[in-house]
């Protein structure tokens, strides 16, 4: 028989939720720069294909982030709509966008799954979303939730999609440009890195912290996955050139291609591509009224009608699901799944975020620092914890850190050491500075006593304190 492909496991979307809370705005003046570049970037393919596109109201964004991008469709286009992503707290980092960037209009930001769009049938007219579909491993079935919600004549839009490069060794994953060894900047900035990595430079971060990526589509993949669900099609591809290494092979490309193109250069040396792709049927004219967003949402569980109280609390008339106004987003992820990404301050997780985690620490820890989901503690030699059981089945402990680029300084092994309930569960050795995962399975036991250790040391004068690692998650996930 076939194997049947999960588009997304659940440990995935948990990792997701983790990953955006943590990774958002954690560093809030780098990340609205990038969040500025990608706007621009994004406006100008719009406007390019704009004729295509049509009109983009009521728009949905999937995978919105901190929903920049939907804020600018909002204000620079005039159009109204929804951000959508798996996390809710990453949505909820978009307010110091509006306020950092003087916004006027704001979309509806909402949590919920690409998988279970909290919309009817044929209720949207424009879809897009960026950096989200190598996330899963059935893009078929994103595509077909999608081409669901989009009403005839809609436009589905993707974009900044890698495209499966020939010319490769595939050796290894390669961290970003900042996180990246000297040698490897040496290679990188000639145009040579690309040539020995596996998938994307970049795609080492999101991997490390469980988000499995899908980097199977060549150019060809792409075209043929677009003409299984839309007739009609307009798309971009982006071409790597970070040096001559991969200039010249751009400008040969274009020599070997009959059409003098950018396909065989795409099918070489990868990069990204973008398209619009529009569903059979002619649109109705005329745009919904948006001021009632409510009648454009379905229920998550039942997939029925739903309501929008006075105290801004969205409610399924017929099976009473409900989701609040939390900082301005709803939850509208599936009941059983809302449960597991968003277990609040239980006793299986130490979440930095919450104010109820430093009850469950012990001894070792500094004070609370950090910004927005960015929030952590330091520790030194060592520091304990306790966790305590609320779900049967097997366990396994999973902790979320920060590795200095000053450990690596040191001329020692920078290494991660991990009992619990006193028995060693590690060590985990680093090779490089930045955020990292890990995870052990415990034995069955109703309390952990988890104690991490690292090494070595170091210190940030005119700071005194003797620092390691810090640390920003502990719990308890199914093994």
């Amino acid at each position: 028989m076939d194997q049947v492909m999960e588009p997304q496991a659940i440990s995935v979307k948990r990792a997701q939720v983790e990953f955006h809370n943590f990774a958002s705005l954690g560093e809030p003046e780098r990340a609205i720069e990038d969040y500025a570049q990608d706007n621009l970037k994004r406006g100008t393919l719009i406007r390019n294909h704009l004729a295509f596109a049509g009109e983009l109201s009521p728009f949905l964004e999937i995978g919105a982030n901190a929903g920049h991008t939907s804020y600018m469709l909002a204000n620079e286009f005039g159009a109204d709509g929804f951000a959508l992503d798996i996390s809710a707290d990453a949505l909820r980092h978009g307010v110091f966008l509006m306020d950092h960037w003087g916004l006027s209009r704001a979309p509806v930001r909402m949590a919920g799954d690409a998988l279970n769009l909290p919309f009817p049938d044929g209720s949207l007219r424009f879809v897009m979303t960026f950096q989200t579909l190598s996330q899963f491993q059935d893009l078929d079935a994103v595509f077909r939730e999608a081409k669901r919600v989009l009403m005839p004549g809609g436009v589905f839009l993707f974009g900044d999609e890698p495209i499966r490069r020939l010319l490769t060794l595939r050796l290894y994953r390669c961290p970003y440009y900042e996180k990246m060894k000297p040698w490897e900047r040496w290679l990188y900035d000639r145009g040579l890195l690309g040539f020995l990595v596996k998938d994307v430079i970049g795609a080492d971060q999101e991997e490390s912290f469980g988000i499995r990526q899908n980097h199977r589509m060549g150019l060809k993949d792409w075209q043929l996955l677009i003409e299984r669900h839309f007739p009609a099609k307009e798309y971009e591809v982006f071409l790597p050139q970070r040096g001559w290494a991969e200039r010249a092979i751009v400008q040969a490309g274009r020599r070997i291609d009959r059409h003098g193109s950018d396909w065989v250069p795409a099918r070489l040396l990868g990069g990204t591509i973008a398209a619009f792709c529009r569903k059979e049927g002619t649109a109705p004219a005329g745009a919904p009224r948006f001021r009632q967003f409510e009648t454009l949402l379905r229920c998550p569980d039942c997939r029925g009608p739903v309501e929008r109280d006075p105290e801004e609390t969205l409610r399924c008339r017929s099976c009473g699901y409900s989701a609040a106004n939390e900082g301005g987003v709803y939850n509208l992820i599936r009941s059983d799944e809302r449960k597991e990404l968003y277990p609040g301050d239980r006793e299986d997780l130490i979440d930095f975020t919450l104010p109820g985690h430093a009850g469950k620490l012990g001894s070792g820890w500094y004070g609370l620092e950090g910004v927005f989901g960015n929030k952590y503690r330091w520790i030194a030699e060592r520091a304990s914890a306790r966790l305590r059981r609320v779900k049967p089945g097997r366990q396994k402990l999973r902790i979320r850190g920060y590795a200095h680029e000053t450990m690596f300084r040191q001329g020692q092994p920078v290494r991660v050491q991990v009992s619990v309930n006193g028995s060693d569960a590690g060590p985990w050795n680093l090779d490089r500075s930045g955020l990292f995962v890990i995870e052990a399975p415990v034995g069955d036991a109703p309390e952990y006593a988890v104690e991490i250790s690292a090494s070595p040391t170091w210190m940030a004068p005119p700071d005194d304190r003797v620092l390691t690692v810090n640390i920003s998650m502990i719990r308890l996930v199914d093994a």
